[in-house]
């Protein structure tokens, strides 16, 4: 039996109704393969509890964890290392990117870490209530389907993948649709010979094939020229997606830092981030598989939150809050209730720390802000205008200073406690560097054709060797690695640092140096 009280803690009874009947309907399936998954792990020799990534940033037992709670989970594993990452270097504000075979993900970590939350997510075509860390997922990966669009006359790409079985037409698996994979491939980009450290052998025929049959007619085009353009509608489409979240979000294009990652990541970023004008491109450590990273540094963590209703400033009588017992009341509750969850799980409950958070509006805006806070209690005037003064900044931080409305009256929407244990960690070392810098020798080269050249550009293409933190590569170049392909356009030159993280940057933006990325 499930109860919509337990499972969302928000008032709205339509979204909680949601939200319950999609938990219950998704709880058999999610139970018995989570049990299949331990025992697994068992019999191979794992002995340690097994814990689940919940979208609300943390992660859990399976025993205290929702179906509800697992959906996007693996994505924002991946914003959860680019946040650690963020914090760790002080690179600043980040927009990260994953790119994998079926999907683009983009989650913002403004500089601080105060994280976006969805308030009322849609799973499907549902509103639901849950506390899920904001994440835009495009249909545009590797194996993203390109076609013609007879209204508007043009390509289309996704979100129909061709999957990883039977996977794009170059597999040669019985694929027969052209894909973004196939467009890279015809342009180059892809060694078929080496893709997937030499486990996936391609036929460039069959991309050629594929997006003859399926394209080339309609745009009167040769298979080259509608590769790029194929090449060329990806890009652009993802960096509209990044430009809308950023602008949504009161982001400022030229203060965040891309952090790209996952397979396709590498070999997309030029070109997402030349349309969207960025100009700092990082490649952390572990790129192709960063979001396996990131999940390794989430905390045990539960999240409770209750609907309140908080005036913080009522602007009709000119008053502050002083009802604190009642405030400090529901929070009680809510760190009673995850010091419980982490206790059940067999955590020590003097170990279990508490972050409180709440939705903050001005009057009646839709706009509502999440803060977190550095104390746990209210327990004075102080305490009152110093919640008031962060939610101004962190207002006019995204916002654009100014746009704050405390004569509105400023509104406690929902109260959020995070519950959680503090563990081991992967450190991420600051990305400072000297030194001088070479070019490395190529391995070898072939003709590449790039959006915006006329003409196949006779292209160096080096391995992994070339991502020496002594090295320096200019564009347009190819780098092959075993795990991903790292492509460099005109006017980009890569980087690497000691940590095994790669710069990739825009040489005629105005910027600072990547060994003081602050500046």
């Amino acid at each position: 039996m499930l109860l919509s009280s337990q499972v969302s803690g928000r008032k709205g009874e339509y979204v909680r109704a949601n939200s319950t009947i999609i938990d219950a309907f998704l709880h058999q399936t999610m139970f018995h393969a989570l049990n299949q998954l331990s025992a697994n792990l068992r019999t191979a020799g794992y002995d340690k509890p097994m814990l689940v990534i919940h979208n609300s940033g943390g992660m859990a037992q399976s025993n205290s964890t929702d179906a509800l709670q697992t959906i996007h989970s693996g994505p924002i594993a991946g914003v959860g290392g680019a946040q650690h990452l963020s914090e760790s270097t002080g690179i600043g504000d980040v927009v990260s990117m994953d790119m994998g075979g079926t999907s683009f993900d983009i989650g913002l970590v403004p500089e601080g870490g105060v994280q976006h939350y969805d308030f009322q997510p849609t799973i499907g075509r549902w509103l639901v209530s849950v506390p899920m860390v904001h994440l835009n997922t495009l249909g545009a990966g590797g194996g993203s389907i390109a076609a013609f669009d007879r209204i508007h006359k043009s390509v289309s790409v996704g979100p129909e993948s061709a999957g990883s079985d039977p996977g794009p037409a170059c597999y040669d698996r019985g694929g027969l649709a052209p894909t973004v994979t196939d467009a890279d491939l015809m342009l180059g980009y892809l060694d078929p010979d080496n893709y997937a450290n030499g486990f996936i052998k391609l036929n460039p025929k069959r991309s050629r094939f594929a997006i003859e049959e399926a394209l080339c007619d309609d745009l009167d085009l040769e298979p080259v020229d509608a590769a790029k353009v194929i090449k060329r509608t990806v890009d652009e489409q993802m960096a509209i997606g990044i430009e809308m979240e950023l602008r949504s979000r009161g982001g400022t294009v030229e203060d965040y830092t891309m952090v790209a990652y996952g397979g396709n990541g590498p070999l997309h970023a030029c070109g997402i981030a030349s349309r969207t004008g960025i100009s700092r491109i990082l490649f952390p450590p572990f790129a192709s598989v960063f979001a396996a990273l990131g999940a390794g540094n989430l905390k045990p963590l539960h999240i409770h939150e209750r609907s309140s209703y908080v005036v913080l400033y009522d602007p009709i009588t000119r008053s502050l809050f002083d009802e604190y017992e009642r405030l400090n009341g529901y929070i009680e509750e809510l760190e009673r209730r995850g010091r419980e969850d982490l206790v059940r799980q067999g955590y020590d409950g003097d170990a279990v720390k508490h972050r409180l958070e709440m939705d903050m509006r001005y009057g009646n805006q839709l706009v509502t802000t999440a803060v977190t806070f550095k104390i746990n209690r209210i327990s004075s005037v102080g305490d009152v205008l110093g919640v008031i003064r962060m939610f101004s900044d962190i207002y006019g931080d995204r916002y654009g200073q100014g746009t704050q409305a405390p004569e509105a009256g400023v509104r406690v929407q929902t109260v959020r406690v995070a519950s959680y244990i503090e563990g081991e960690v992967v450190r991420f070392d600051d990305l400072e560097y000297g030194g001088d810098r070479t070019l490395p020798e190529p391995v070898g080269h072939r003709e590449v054709h790039f959006v915006g050249e006329d003409e196949a550009l006779e292209t160096p293409i080096y391995d992994a060797g070339a991502l020496h933190e002594n090295y320096v590569v200019h564009g347009p170049a190819v780098i092959t690695t075993e795990n991903t392909t790292y492509l460099v356009e005109r006017g980009w030159r890569v980087e690497p640092t000691p940590q095994g993280a790669v710069w990739l940057l825009n040489e005629s933006a105005a910027q600072g140096s990547p060994s003081s990325p602050t500046e």
